[in-house]
C-alpha cells in the first residue's frame, strides 16, 4: 500500500494524450487494483505482513498440478457440531448475515484465508482445511449487495474456481444468492459473457464440488452456484433454502398479471407460492439436491462427502483447448 504502482501508462503520458490528471495512487495503486480493477489479489501494509500472506497462501498449495495438496495436522474434530448455525439465517428473508461465520465454523480451526477480500465483496472466495486437506471455499455474501451475482463477482470467483481445479483442490460452495444484478450498467458491460465464465468454470471443474445452500437460490445465480446441473458431485440444502425462478412476491406479480388490482387474490397467490416453493423440498424431491441437512451438521456432512470423493476420477472429453467465454 502507498509504495506500489502498476500501469500500462503512466500519469505523465495519461496527461499528454487526454488531458487527465492524475497521480500515481489513484491511476494505479494498491487502493485502486485491490478494490476497484481485482488486478491484485492482496494489499498489505509493509513487506512483512506480506511476506507472511504468502507464506500463508502457499501452505494451502501443492508444489505442482500434479501433486495432490497437502494435509496438515489438525486438532479439530470432523463431526464438531456448531449450534449456533441453527440460528445464523434471520427470521426476515431480507436480513442480510455474515456468512465468513459460517465458512470459519465450518473448516478446520476457524483458519481461513480469503483470497481478493477488498474486490467483488458479494462473493467470498479463499482457502481453508477439512480434516487436514486443503478446500476451496466459494460462497455468496449476503452482507455485501445481498449476495447478488454482478460481473466482478463472477470473474473473481470463475478465476478462483479455475484455480483450484488446476491444482486439485476440492471446492466447497455455500450459496445464499438471490439473482444476478439488474440495470443497464451490468447489461452493457456484457453481464451475460462474465456470468457465463463462472457457469463455464463449473461445469468443467473435474475436482469434487460439495454445495451446501443456506437460503436462497434463485433462477440462473442457482444453476451457476455448483448446481447438480453443473456437475455438483454433492448438493445439500439447510431447511431455510428456497430454490425457485425468483422469490414469491416478484413471480406472483408475473404469473397473475391479471389479478394484479386485487390484492386480497395475490396475497393468497403469495402464500401458496412461499407454500410450494420457499422450501428444499422440491428440489430435492427432483433429485436436484442429494439431502436436506440441519445447519449444526454442516461441517460433519460436507467432511464425509469429501471423503466419499477423495478418489474421484473424472476427465473432460479430449480437445486442443477449452474455450472459455472470454
Amino acid at each position: 500500500k502507498d509504495t506500489s504502482y502498476m500501469y500500462v501508462t503512466g500519469p505523465d503520458v495519461v496527461k499528454t494524450v487526454t488531458n487527465e490528471e492524475v497521480t500515481h495512487e489513484t491511476l494505479g495503486g494498491a487502493s485502486v487494483h485491490a478494490k476497484k480493477s481485482g488486478v491484485v489479489d492482496g494489499a498489505f501494509e509493509n513487506d512483512i505482513e506480506a511476506l507472511i500472506q504468502m507464506r500463508r497462501l502457499i501452505d494451502f498449495l501443492p508444489a505442482s498440478n500434479r501433486e495432490q495438496p497437502p494435509v496438515r495436522p489438525m486438532h479439530d474434530v470432523f463431526d464438531r457440531q456448531e449450534m449456533s448455525l441453527d440460528t445464523l439465517i434471520p427470521p426476515n428473508p431480507n436480513t442480510p448475515y455474515d456468512m465468513k461465520e459460517l465458512i470459519t465454523k465450518v473448516l478446520d480451526e476457524g483458519d481461513f484465508f480469503e483470497v481478493s477480500p477488498q474486490f467483488g465483496g458479494n462473493i467470498i472466495c479463499g482457502f481453508g482445511r477439512i480434516e487436514g486437506s486443503t478446500v476451496g471455499v466459494v460462497a455468496n455474501q449476503p452482507m455485501t449487495l445481498a449476495g447478488v451475482l454482478d460481473i466482478d463477482a463472477s470473474r473473481k470467483a470463475a478465476r478462483f474456481v479455475r484455480f483450484c481445479d488446476c491444482f486439485n483442490i476440492p471446492i466447497v460452495t455455500f450459496v445464499d444468492v438471490p439473482g444476478f444484478m439488474p440495470g443497464t450498467k451490468q447489461e452493457y458491460g456484457g453481464l451475460i459473457k462474465h456470468g457465463a465464465k463462472l457457469l463455464f468454470a463449473y461445469a468443467e471443474a473435474t475436482v469434487p464440488k460439495v454445495t451446501v445452500i443456506t437460503r436462497k437460490a434463485y433462477g440462473g445465480a442457482y444453476d451457476v452456484m455448483s448446481s447438480k446441473h453443473l456437475r455438483g458431485d454433492v448438493n445439500y440444502a439447510w431447511p431455510t433454502a428456497e430454490i425457485a425462478v425468483m422469490g414469491a412476491k416478484g413471480a406472483v406479480e408475473i404469473i397473475f398479471r391479471k389479478e394484479a388490482g386485487d390484492p386480497e387474490k395475490l396475497a393468497a397467490r403469495t402464500k401458496e407460492y412461499e407454500e410450494n416453493f420457499a422450501n428444499p423440498y422440491v428440489a430435492a424431491k427432483k433429485g436436484y439436491i442429494d439431502d436436506i441437512i440441519m445447519p449444526h451438521n454442516t461441517r460433519r456432512r460436507v467432511s464425509k462427502a469429501l471423503r466419499t470423493l477423495k478418489n474421484k476420477k473424472l476427465t473432460n472429453p479430449w480437445k486442443k483447448h477449452d474455450n472459455i467465454p472470454l
